[in-house]
């Protein structure tokens, strides 16, 4: 039977935003962050990262790079007695430099590539499932799809939240961080409902 699941965005959500983040020793996991997700996984829940990492189009670094990273926050994950079930990025970015990176695609978020291949991958459930990030492509690219979304106020939260909603940006719970994110979706449960953020 397919899972419900919790999409996270990395930087700024789950570990501590760094711009370009290409180094490991770099990696570190946000207050609560291990907490939220242990919660989440122990209801029932497959929890799932889903990243943009245009850094590899851009020339900053290369996926190894990415993939390292990705490593060191599941590796301090587990050292929480918890982890992730999956982790996706989209190395894409049109206005790039490095080809076969820089071209348009169906992955970069709001874009739904990501959340269509670990659904596949994982047998997840999409329309009993959460997005949770710090952005404005990262709440579209959950409504785009039908799912519940969560702006957290670390990394860009606060921004995004000034800058205003104006459509599909527009989450429906915004809340401190990934601790209390987790909480909002253990209360409201995986079913869907029609509540939006004011």
């Amino acid at each position: 039977m397919p899972h419900p699941s919790v999409f996270l965005d990395r930087d700024g959500t789950l570990i501590k935003e760094a711009e370009y983040l290409s180094d490991p020793a770099g990696v570190e996991l946000l207050p609560g962050a291990a907490e939220g997700i242990r919660a989440l996984r122990d209801a029932g829940y497959r929890v799932v990262v889903t990243s943009n990492q245009s850094g590899v189009a851009r020339g900053y670094f290369d996926e190894d790079a990415v993939r390292r990273v990705n490593q060191r926050a599941q590796s301090l994950l587990e050292q929480k007695g918890t982890g992730l079930d999956g982790v996706y990025y989209c190395p894409h970015y049109a206005g790039g430099s490095v080809a076969p990176y820089n071209r348009a695609c169906d992955c970069r978020k709001p874009e739904p590539g990501m959340l269509i291949k670990a659904a596949r991958d994982l047998d997840l459930d999409l329309g009993q499932s959460w997005v949770v990030g710090d952005k404005a492509a990262d709440i579209e690219f959950g409504a785009r799809q039908g799912l519940r979304t969560v702006l957290v106020m670390t990394g860009y939260g606060r921004e995004t939240q000034a800058r205003g909603f104006t459509g599909q940006d527009r989450p429906d719970y915004v809340c401190e961080d990934l601790a209390q994110a987790a909480r909002v979706i253990l209360e409201q449960g995986p079913a869907k409902d029609s509540n939006r953020a004011q």
